[in-house]
């Protein structure tokens, strides 16, 4: 007969080998959803039919409390939704860089833009933009006035803008900034106009 010290001894091993198995699993199993939460956070390349072109991008910088313009190279399509899309992720991408003249959240990207009218283009932007955007009534007019800005200077004929969060509508950026109403790019050129 094994005598019980050993028996116990055994069991207590058993059991621990179980636990540590389930513990792996478990983790496991969290870096697998991080891992594919990442790669649906991280931005979707740019498009790169079209040609490259030289354009013209508004950059905030926090530390400075302004707005400046900045020469990019990027690739735009000749289809205007598109070339419009393309052009305010040029924005964002400077912004995800590392450092960041004005850092904004991971995952943040335009999901779409919807031109409504020949002048009024709905910008859809993923959760992150506003979710993870730092708050502050100055840092989100810098970041919508930048993307309102680049816009209309390298997208001709654009009168109003409105920014959806994930497809829905929000009623602020951050806290402050308002998103439910659409922006008068008039408007938005002469608030930029103080800030650079």
């Amino acid at each position: 007969m094994i005598p019980r010290h050993f028996q116990i001894t055994v069991a207590l091993v058993l059991l621990a080998i179980l636990i540590s198995g389930v513990i792996i699993i478990r983790m496991t199993h969290k870096e697998e959803a991080l891992t594919l939460q990442a790669a649906g956070a991280a931005p979707v390349a740019p498009i790169v039919g079209g040609r490259q072109e030289h354009i013209q991008l508004l950059l905030a910088y926090d530390e400075d409390q302004a707005l400046r313009w900045r020469s990019a190279d990027v690739f735009l399509p000749a289809d205007r939704n598109l070339r419009a899309r393309e052009t305010l992720r040029s924005v964002l991408a400077q912004y995800l860089q590392m450092p960041s003249p004005h850092p904004l959240a991971k995952g943040t990207d335009i999901k779409d833009v919807y031109f409504i009218s020949d002048d009024t283009m709905i910008v859809d932007t993923t959760a992150a933009f506003a979710d993870g955007h730092p708050s502050g009534i100055l840092l989100e007019e810098l970041t919508l006035a930048s993307l309102i800005e680049t816009l209309t200077a390298n997208v001709p004929g654009i009168a109003k803008v409105k920014f959806l969060v994930d497809g829905k509508e929000r009623e602020t950026l951050a806290g402050h900034a308002d998103l439910m109403s659409f922006y008068q790019t008039a408007v938005v050129h002469e608030l930029a106009k103080e800030f650079e």
